[in-house]
């Protein structure tokens, strides 16, 4: 289907978007009804990373099951969690078998919008962003951040389409993240990804990670920057937001 209609006007979609199911093996079924609800209200369904709860594959082989009852794109990024196994290859095997399109820099189209994901990275915010100096430690740790932004700019590069959302699992911004402890403040984001956005022409930005923090926000140059994390409140009144591109 074209993006743009006879008279030139561009076809607006609707896009579901949830952060941090963390299926567990204790609960087959979870999600089947809420995927299939999504189906019926969204042209497609964006996953924000921490789709299983320890990274293990008997979670994702969960996650695919309930996701049968989805008929519309599934796109998504891993998060921590879906890390912790170390089996990180067995779950990207799983999802894709599944049919979901996981992003790790790279981008795909859905009805004339251009999806580009990466998990992100900590490393904090504005003024108070991690450098790299000193420990080789945290050189590795803001390596890491720079690394996730860098995979991020090459994705949103390939975009040819005049509509961009792009997927995260960490916040690009401190907005979003706030009610969380500042504390943690540097393990939940960092700007770097919001820096690297805004050299572009991005409609929209989703993540979740921060499950107490604040539903919607923006980056420095006024990109519309949405917290998806299943706990957070949303205009919907459901786990998931319902955004219109």
């Amino acid at each position: 289907m074209s993006e743009d209609g006879a008279d030139g006007s561009v076809e607006r979609i609707t896009v579901a978007a949830v952060g941090d199911l963390h299926v567990k093996e204790t609960s087959p079924g979870a999600y089947r009804d809420m995927f299939g609800e999504i189906s019926k209200a969204a042209d497609a369904l964006v996953l924000a990373g921490d789709l299983t709860d320890l990274g293990k594959a008997r979670e994702a082989e969960l996650l695919a099951a309930d996701l049968k009852a989805c008929s519309i794109p599934v796109i998504a990024v891993l998060g921590n969690h879906d890390h912790e196994c170390g089996d990180v290859e067995a779950l990207r095997r799983i999802l894709r078998e599944a049919g979901v399109i996981l992003l790790e820099g790279q981008t795909c189209e859905v009805k004339g919008v251009g999806f580009v994901g990466v998990k992100g990275y900590g490393g904090g915010f504005g003024r108070r962003m991690l450098g790299s100096f000193g420990e080789s430690a945290t050189k590795s740790f803001v390596n890491e951040a720079m690394n996730e932004a860098m995979l991020l700019e090459n994705g949103l590069r390939q975009v040819r389409s005049k509509r961009a959302m792009v997927v995260l699992h960490y916040a690009p911004i401190s907005e979003t993240v706030e009610g969380e402890p500042e504390e943690i403040y540097p393990f939940l984001g960092c700007s770097r990804l919001a820096e690297t956005i805004d050299r572009f022409k991005v409609t929209s930005v989703v993540h979740g990670h921060a499950h107490r923090g604040r539903y919607e926000g923006k980056t420095p140059a006024g990109i519309p920057v949405f917290n998806v994390a299943m706990h957070i409140e949303k205009p919907t009144g459901k786990p998931y937001a319902l955004l219109q591109l």
